[in-house]
């Protein structure tokens, strides 16, 4: 069940679904009344700070005693963000005996079995993808990068138009212990994911992170699923992708923590469809130090969303990926007038416009990747979403 506390300027109708929604093991976000976005891109952000600072205290001065800020951060900092202070919102406190909200069990109690596809393109496909691979292969050998995070986008019409509720429901049913969110783009599109990744929490001067970097298939059966997790344990590629990862998340918090614990082994972490290497890191920040907003811009995007060295990936990204990813492999989530909050990262996420969705994936590539490997890994990752639109997964091969 969810126990409710409301901080509202006005009543909220228990009926109406929230026009913003996060879910994790701490709790629902529930926001309404959202009014105009701040789009200032996190590059400009002593601007982006003032309008934050403005906007929460245009709330606090209409009645609420702790104002939010919700929405996502663009995976470039130069992009647009999509951020609201709602004028009302609910924070529920989500049981782990009860992952699903009651609005996400109707939802999903209505939903059709499955739906069709009138038209399908990968962009890039197949074979530029795999070339970009092979490019990002040759900029290890040179020296030049050390890691790098190759997506796609998958563009699809479908027959019946994809219902956001009921499409959130399925991620909820799927994956109930993941970073659930649906944030509204404007003119009907709306994002909507279900993220394994949290890129950081702040609690009253703890902070929290467990980055996400190395993974494989699971198998189809038992014995086969467990063998696939061992060796994705003893890989020797994927511990020094994820020790990337972890080496630059450690460079940026240590200076705000008088104490930080990090694991010297990453440990699995599974969804329904993949294993993870995951660590999860967690220290007490020095007092009067930076919020969970501030901490959150200076780590993202870490190497495992983008690659390593930061700017050099980026760079190569953008030569490289024949899309604009957007939101997509940003951060989504909230923070509060006290500097608390927990951010996640968009993945295993999709847009959805009626009969138009698109959806992303991403792979990260060190030196002894194999491009085919790699192209069906984004595969697999597409397979969260397809399954809670109720699509046959082959569209994504």
């Amino acid at each position: 069940m969810d126990t409710l506390v409301m901080e509202n300027s006005a009543p909220a109708q228990a009926a109406s679904p929230p026009d913003f929604l996060f879910t994790s093991g701490q709790g629902t976000i529930s926001a309404y009344d959202l009014g105009q976005p701040i789009t200032t891109p996190a590059c400009e952000w002593p601007l982006l700070e003032r309008q934050i600072a403005r906007a929460l205290a245009a709330a606090e001065a209409a009645g609420q005693a702790n104002p939010l800020l919700i929405g996502a951060f663009a995976f470039d900092p130069a992009e647009a963000s999509c951020l609201y202070v709602p004028g009302r919102y609910e924070r529920g406190v989500r049981m782990a005996s009860e992952p699903m909200t009651f609005a996400a069990k109707a939802a999903l109690a209505s939903a059709p079995a499955s739906n069709q596809v009138i038209s399908v393109q990968s962009t890039p496909a197949a074979a530029e993808f795999k070339a970009s691979v092979s490019s990002a292969l040759d900029a290890f050998a040179q020296g030049r990068l050390s890691k790098v995070v190759l997506s796609r986008k998958l563009s699809l019409t479908l027959h019946k138009p994809a219902d956001p509720e009921q499409v959130l429901a399925r991620l909820m049913s799927q994956n109930p212990h993941a970073f659930h969110f649906s944030l509204p783009l404007g003119q009907d599109r709306r994002l909507l994911g279900a993220s394994p990744e949290l890129l950081l929490r702040v609690s009253g001067g703890e902070v929290f992170t467990h980055p996400l970097a190395g993974s494989a298939k699971r198998g189809n059966e038992p014995e086969q699923d467990k063998r696939v997790a061992q060796d994705l344990l003893a890989s020797h590629k994927d511990q020094h992708e994820h020790r990337l990862v972890i080496d630059e998340i450690r460079r940026v918090l240590a200076p705000h923590c008088r104490e930080l614990a990090i694991p010297a082994n990453p440990t699995l972490m599974s969804t329904d469809t993949l294993w993870h290497l995951g660590t999860p890191i967690a220290g007490q920040l020095h007092a009067g130090q930076a919020s969970v907003l501030s901490l959150a811009c200076q780590l993202h995007p870490t190497p495992a969303l983008c690659g390593y060295p930061t700017d050099l990936a980026r760079q190569f990204i953008r030569e490289q990926e024949p899309f604009r990813r957007a939101l997509f492999s940003g951060i989504v989530g909230w923070c509060d007038s006290q500097g608390n909050g927990e951010w996640a990262v968009v993945i295993r996420c999709g847009v959805l416009d009626g009969h138009q969705v698109e959806l992303f994936a991403g792979a990260g590539i060190v030196a002894g990747s194999d491009p085919a490997m790699e192209w069906a890994e984004t595969g697999t990752k597409l397979g969260t979403m397809l399954k809670a639109l109720g699509l046959d997964l082959e569209v994504a091969q």
